[in-house]
């Protein structure tokens, strides 16, 4: 659908007049009702761009306490069906999964539901566009939270072993902030790049903590102990990452650093 409206921005108001269409749209931002309100006309409100009620000044003003950011005055200088594009506007937000103050579907005559559709169809069409969709919100899935480890004496007594991305290591986690990997342990040679053959962050890092301790390794095999701050740090220093170092390390007894030491 292509409109031509005519915007006007204000502090707390947006204006939309259609050319097209015998409407005019106000979206106000406010938590609170206005004292003066037109007689005619529907009212929307509108709490985290989610609609929470359809109705006429009447009815919003008879609403018990409702928690909203903004009121959306819908109006027209024609003669419009108030009653029925109230009606229909509901019927199709309880459709589409929104959950209303107070309204239940209620029939509307075909023929009428075909005229308003002149009306309707643009108003949420600029809705939509305005960021208010006239549909339920998706839930955002929650990002699994990143595991939590906790280093104890036990675990600092342990050796574990890596050998994973042509590297093979003896390492342990000795302090809170100190992992020591041992003196012979095998380096991967060269980063693998990017699909794009470019240098990644990974590799970047990783040749970073090298240059750091250049002098404690020699052809790619560590000639000293070696002390680094972290398990991720092992992981870039030895095989520049690319896999979940915590799982990477394994006790004698094949159980990994992660069973460890991960707090549930």
């Amino acid at each position: 659908m292509n409109l031509q409206t005519h915007i006007l921005f204000l502090e707390t108001t947006t204006s939309i007049t259609v050319d097209e269409f015998p409407l005019t749209i106000e979206i106000i931002k406010t938590n609170t009702v206005p004292k003066s309100l037109k007689q005619n006309g529907l009212y929307l409100l509108v709490n985290e761009k989610q609609i929470l009620f359809i109705g006429d000044k009447k009815e919003l003003h008879s609403l018990k306490k409702v928690t909203f950011d903004e009121i959306i005055e819908i109006n027209s200088q024609e003669d419009i069906e108030w009653r029925y594009l109230e009606r229909q506007l509901i019927n199709q937000a309880i459709e589409e999964g929104l959950s209303l103050e107070v309204h239940d579907t209620q029939t509307v005559p075909e023929n009428i539901q075909h005229q308003l559709k002149d009306i309707i169809n643009p108003l949420l069409f600029i809705l939509e566009k305005m960021g208010i969709p006239f549909k339920k919100a998706q839930k955002k899935k929650a990002k699994p939270a990143k595991a939590r480890h906790k280093w104890t004496k036990e675990v600092s007594e342990k050796e574990f072993f890596i050998n994973t991305r042509d590297s093979i290591a003896t390492v342990m986690w000795i302090k809170r902030n100190q992992m020591l990997i041992k003196k012979g342990a095998t380096m991967m040679k060269e980063a693998p790049l990017n699909k794009d053959g470019s240098v990644g962050f990974a590799a970047k890092m990783g040749d970073k903590i090298r240059l750091d301790h250049q002098s404690q390794f020699k052809n790619f095999v560590t000639t000293e102990d070696i002390i680094l701050k972290s398990v991720n740090e092992v992981g870039l220093f030895l095989y520049f990452a690319g896999t979940n170092s915590w799982l990477e390390m394994l006790d004698s007894d094949g159980k990994t650093l992660n069973e460890w030491t991960v707090v549930e």
